[in-house]
């Protein structure tokens, strides 16, 4: 299977990390708030459509900062 070019890393890398983060949390406060309702499915469902369009521009433009930052505290290798 042919790789994408390495310019296009930060885009995969951010579309990839907000669906994981996006699922897991949404299905988290889902949860928590609902439990496991009847219509708990859907409810999540309803809160990632919500929450992807937010979160993928967030970690799309502040990951190169957050990096950074990071690189402040700890060594890069």
């Amino acid at each position: 299977m042919a790789k994408l070019p390495k310019q296009r890393f930060h885009l995969v890398y951010s579309v990839l990390m907000s669906a994981v983060m996006v699922t897991l949390m949404t299905c988290v406060v889902t949860l928590a708030n609902v439990g496991l309702a009847a219509d708990f499915w859907a409810r999540w469902l309803h809160a990632i459509l919500i929450a992807y369009p937010i979160a993928l521009p967030i970690i799309y433009f502040l990951a190169p900062q957050v990096r950074k930052l990071t690189a402040r505290w700890v060594e890069v290798p």
